[in-house]
């Protein structure tokens, strides 16, 4: 009576195991790089909306230029106040405080007129702990003449 070897073929379940792991290890890999990318494309929309914000505030004050220029500054706001009075230097500030709450997280602003030298500047604060993992607050500042 002859008997017949049967040679194996295919992989064992060891090595099958060993492939899993290492692929599940390059697929957390990935996951934390998309991860991160995520993290820092907040951050940088947060940037850009600063940008922009600060921006608006300026090309507002250069709109009623006589008053951004006048003796008694109606558009100086330091940050995390409330504007006061009415007129067009009032309703500038207080739509963009609004703005700035709407489109950053706790988003404050402020805003410096010297009326010698005409110079602006112009703060923007927001929380960015989202996209840094902790409680970390960033700033954007510009100044500018009229």
């Amino acid at each position: 009576m002859k008997t017949v070897r049967q040679r194996q073929s295919g992989m064992l379940m060891i090595e099958v195991m060993v492939t899993i792991i290492i692929v599940s290890f390059g697929l957390l890999g990935v996951a934390g790089v998309i991860l991160n990318s995520l993290k820092a494309n907040e951050s940088s929309y947060g940037r850009a909306q600063a940008v922009w914000l600060a921006n608006d505030i300026i090309d507002r004050m250069r709109a009623n230029r006589t008053a951004a220029e006048s003796i008694n500054l109606p558009y100086n706001l330091a940050l995390s106040a409330t504007p006061t009075g009415t007129g067009v230097p009032t309703t500038d500030l207080t739509s963009w405080l609004a703005a700035l709450a709407a489109t950053l997280p706790s988003g404050k602003g402020s805003v410096s007129v010297v009326s010698a030298t005409k110079k602006v500047t112009v703060t923007v604060q927001w929380d960015d702990s989202r996209a840094s993992g902790g409680s970390q607050s960033q700033q954007f500042v510009v100044e500018t003449r009229l």
